[in-house]
């Protein structure tokens, strides 16, 4: 049975306030358990400062849970005798639903300690109810995914400042060699990739750390352009196995793991990208037929299920009518992310970030992008929404040099500078990115 440290609680409190020490204890002590067994690096957040969070949570926002049964775990309510850390009841003096209300308010990074404290608690964060709270209640953290080599993943928590490696990715060469899209979605980091002829696509859970592999999309795609929003995202156009341009769109939901097809875009295209902005979703720039450079967007009203095209809706190097223009080089898709409601896109050539203004369907320049961060025609670096900053990923090339930076800017604290918020020797080159809110 795990054992917290000792905590000397004062017996002279007046009756009152008997029940919010004992809440207090025990909520300092799950805390203190949780860093006993914590393997994530660098330093631990100052557990007083933890525990701040929690009481001010439970206090502020403590509301009727109508907890789900299959919270408890049937094995753990019949457990008895031997080890009675595997108690159904989370934190006994607590009771289960305020145990609950008190995870809900610990940052994400704690979960896999709290997990390994018993099986009641590995039960809950693993069951993914816990996410599913969270999110109804409006709790939600962004980790920043990214890929600087082709099977490892790392991922950075930009609250605690905390990095993460993630499992190596099994497969085989020709995976390795293919292009990859990324997308998080829910609890899921999914990648795209090919394997011979076929598409194959690696599933990771952040609720058991673990990748799979083996689920379908009704029409196999590359090079697409995707967003997505709580539990679901949208795919759009990209190319089939063949390389025909599509103009098909599909939704995803990872909490049903089902798909479903959605009406068609107006064009076909590939190499394009994608966002939701107001409650829409938005299919921007890419390849179209005859191989011209498309900078008209669509937009996909999820209520009416209709598509709209937008001219102009991508800054790209050659202005066009939105029909599109001759590709000049192989450039990557749009560098686009939404803070706030507002759409900015990443000009690598200028080097400049842009804001969209909708009403005139026009792009207006807020400032440049950080200086020593590089790319080859857009590649290698990453443009991100991440909450409500903008995150930019990448790093120098001089000297060899494997730095890799993350640069942060909150458009709403004004005028355009960018912060560093990390930096790690991985690697130079972004070949991957995705931002989790959950």
């Amino acid at each position: 049975m795990l054992e917290g440290p000792s905590y000397l609680i004062s017996r002279d409190l007046p009756s009152s306030c008997e029940q919010e020490s004992k809440w207090v204890y025990n909520t300092f002590r799950v805390i203190e358990m949780t860093n006993k067994k914590h393997h994530l690096e660098d330093m631990e957040q100052p557990p007083a400062k933890k525990l701040c969070k929690l009481i001010d949570g439970a206090h502020n926002g403590g509301e009727d849970l109508n907890l789900p049964a299959t919270l408890v775990d049937d094995q753990d309510k019949q457990h008895c005798g031997g080890d009675q850390s595997d108690s159904g009841s989370l934190i006994q003096q607590l009771g289960r639903d305020m145990s609950i209300n008190c995870l809900l308010y610990c940052s994400r990074s704690e979960y896999g300690s709290i997990a390994s404290l018993n099986r009641s608690f590995r039960s809950l964060i693993t069951s993914g109810e816990l996410y599913k709270l969270r999110r109804r209640m409006g709790i939600i953290e962004h980790w920043i995914y990214f890929s600087c080599s082709l099977l490892e993943w790392d991922a950075y928590d930009p609250n605690s400042n905390r990095w993460m490696r993630l499992p190596i990715m099994a497969s085989n060469e020709c995976f390795m060699s293919s292009d990859k899209e990324s997308l998080a979605v829910g609890t899921e980091l999914l990648v795209f990739g090919k394997e011979t002829m076929s598409q194959v696509i690696y599933r990771y859970s952040i609720l058991n750390n673990t990748w799979s592999s083996g689920m379908n999309m009704n029409t196999p795609r590359f090079l697409f352009g995707s967003a997505s929003l709580g539990e679901v995202a949208i795919l759009a156009g990209g190319c089939d196995p063949k390389g025909n341009l599509l103009n098909s769109a599909e939704l995803y939901n990872s909490e049903t793991g089902t798909w479903v097809t959605l009406p068609r875009m107006n064009k076909a295209r590939k190499m394009c990208s994608a966002v939701f902005l107001e409650g829409k979703f938005y299919v921007i720039g890419g390849t179209g037929a005859g191989n011209t450079t498309l900078t008209c967007g669509e937009e996909y009203d999820l209520k009416t299920r209709t598509w709209r095209e937008i001219p102009n809706m991508y800054p790209g190097r050659n202005a066009g009518d939105g029909a599109g223009v001759p590709v000049a080089a192989v450039e990557a898709p749009p560098l686009v992310a939404v803070v706030n409601e507002n759409l900015y896109a990443a000009d690598y050539a200028h080097r400049e970030v842009k804001r969209y203004d909708k009403a005139r369907k026009s792009w207006v320049a807020v400032g440049r992008l950080p200086e020593r961060v590089v790319s080859t025609n857009g590649w290698g670096l990453a443009f991100r929404a991440c909450g409500d900053r903008l995150v930019v990923i990448g790093g120098p090339r001089a000297l060899g040099g494997r730095m890799i930076e993350i640069y942060s800017w909150a458009p709403d604290q004004g005028q355009l500078h960018w912060d560093v918020l990390a930096s790690r020797q991985l690697g130079n080159f972004v070949y991957n990115c995705a931002v989790m809110g959950c």
